[in-house]
């Protein structure tokens, strides 16, 4: 069994409205020599909550931190033009809430924080997600 000390939420990076989904993510980290999608759960604009790696497994999404983490993945992060920003539909935020409470209450001493917290070249998730989950942070 893996020690999880951090929930570390990302943004997949694409536009507003993208209709990219977990298995389009899995095809393109394979692509890469992956063996799968490195995400633990991926949250597409509809709000469904798509299991990619399970959480017994090490993740790929944020490198040093990867083997005591669960990584979460929201569809977005980009505006219309390409600029970082938080594009997060109202059932993705209502889902992301609701898979960031249960993982709370499963590792209730894991830090949930945004990928951009642990890499400061990276805007991702693209909102302050340390701030924003501040009632689920431990005590």
């Amino acid at each position: 069994m893996r020690t999880i000390t951090l929930i570390i939420v990302h943004c997949s990076a694409n536009r507003a409205g993208s209709a990219l989904r977990l298995a389009d993510i899995d095809r393109y980290h394979r692509s890469l020599g992956w063996k799968g999608c490195g995400y633990h759960y991926v949250i597409p604009t509809d709000g469904t909550i798509e299991t990619g790696r399970t959480e017994a497994e090490v993740g790929a999404h944020c490198k040093k931190h990867n083997r005591h983490s669960i990584g979460i993945c929201y569809i977005g992060g980009m505006s219309a033009d390409g600029k970082p920003a938080d594009t997060r539909t109202d059932a993705q935020r209502t889902s992301l809430r609701k898979l960031l409470e249960a993982l709370h209450r499963k590792y209730p001493r894991a830090l949930i924080v945004g990928h951009r917290d642990l890499d400061p070249q990276k805007d991702c998730p693209c909102f302050n997600a340390v701030s924003e989950y501040a009632d689920l942070q431990p005590h």
